[in-house]
Parts: structure tokens; C-alpha cells; sequence
């Protein structure tokens, strides 16, 4: 006899269990609750928004001091002279090419015959 309730009062409290459950569910899915988690979701995105909008402006903030600071471009707007290229490196434009009856300047290509 204790089994068979025991096991009665088991089977109960899990049908209870379950219908809450499958109940709490269905609120979830109304139209007013769908609306209303859309609604968190698109403040919540928003403040994500924010945040990266401030995060972002303040990185540009200390990029721009670091220019500064590299530029030696004080508060007053005053410059001081630039560093010097580290290195310059210059390629010519055109290559000067040497065919039979035609020498002068080509294109990138050298294929150029106008």
C-alpha cells in the first residue's frame, strides 16, 4: 500500500510539474509576450549599440592623442617639424623600353602601342 502511493504521489507531482511547465511555455508564445521580448531585445541591442559607439570613440580618442604625440602636434595647434621618412621607396611610373624604329616611354605594360 505504501508503494502504490508513493508512487501516486510521484506520478502527481510530475503531472504537475509538467502541465506548469507546458503552460509557462505557451504564455511565452502569445502574441503579447512575443511583442514585449522583441521589444527587451531591441533595448537590449540598443544599449549594445551604445556601448560599442563609446567605445569606439574613446579608441579614436587615444589614436588621435598617440598622432599627436607622434606628430608632435601640441594642445595650442602648434606643429613642430615631422620626423623623416624612415625609408622611401620610389618606382618609376613608366618603363623606358628600346624596340626597333620606337624608343620612348610605355605603360605599366610595355604592350602599348598608341
Amino acid at each position: 500500500m505504501f508503494r502504490r502511493a508513493f508512487w501516486f504521489t510521484t506520478g502527481a507531482a510530475a503531472g504537475v510539474w509538467a502541465t506548469n511547465k507546458v503552460h509557462r511555455k505557451l504564455r511565452k508564445l502569445q502574441p503579447d509576450s512575443l511583442a514585449a521580448q522583441a521589444a527587451d531585445k531591441a533595448v537590449e541591442t540598443g544599449h549594445r549599440l551604445r556601448q560599442f559607439a563609446l567605445d569606439v570613440r574613446t579608441g579614436m580618442a587615444d589614436r588621435e592623442e598617440q598622432l599627436h604625440e607622434a606628430l608632435g602636434i601640441g594642445e595650442t595647434g602648434e606643429a613642430r617639424e615631422l620626423p623623416a621618412p624612415r625609408r622611401a621607396v620610389l618606382e618609376p611610373q613608366y618603363r623606358t623600353t628600346r624596340t626597333t624604329g620606337h624608343t620612348g616611354l610605355t605603360g605599366p605594360t610595355g604592350k602599348e602601342d598608341h
